[in-house]
């Protein structure tokens, strides 16, 4: 597949189709959105937002939510807030994550069937790596948004002029519900 994807690209760039995409790197919007990196995301968030190139800066991980105030998303949006000129942020979760009711134990079970050596998974565990919690999901998905809104608004780097909201969306009709 990536062979695939490779071929693609070099006849993409061949053909000029890179040249309707140009844009700064400054959105023009000025806002940011954190959502999951589900792939019916991928195409129906900007189409039920209305968002094109250039407008926004997307930052998508799984779940779409921030679970420690140092983490590389976190990191994203104060770059994007100091650096970038971004004024508002927008937290998207939406209907039937994967991350909603994901259990570490079940996910170690996994890496364990793919090769990954109990003597790792202790290493982790020894070096203060809680993966029981870093490998949890959450139950509810308004509330992990709202845990993130809230973190993101308090966060001692953010600056308070700064707007933060927290949405869900439908995943199949691109409806935002405000959290």
């Amino acid at each position: 597949m990536i062979d695939e994807i490779l071929r693609h690209n070099r006849e993409f760039v061949e053909s000029g189709g890179y040249r309707s995409y140009e844009t700064s790197k400054y959105p023009d919007k000025k806002i940011a959105i954190v959502t999951c990196m589900d792939t019916r995301l991928v195409e129906l968030l900007p189409a039920a937002l209305g968002i094109r190139n250039g407008d926004v800066k997307m930052i998508k991980n799984a779940g779409g939510t921030i679970t420690n105030p140092f983490d590389s998303t976190m990191r994203s949006l104060l770059v994007a807030v100091y650096e970038l000129g971004v004024e508002e942020i927008m937290i998207i979760g939406h209907s039937g994550c994967g991350v909603q009711g994901m259990n570490a134990s079940h996910m170690l079970q996994l890496m364990r069937r793919r090769g990954i050596d109990e003597e790792h998974i202790s290493l982790m565990r020894h070096c203060g790596i809680d993966l029981d919690s870093w490998l949890h999901g959450f139950n509810d998905g308004c509330e992990a948004v709202g845990e993130t809104v809230d973190l993101v608004r308090n966060h001692p780097l953010m600056p308070k002029d700064v707007r933060v909201a927290g949405y869900i969306m439908d995943s199949t009709t691109g409806k935002l519900e405000c959290i």
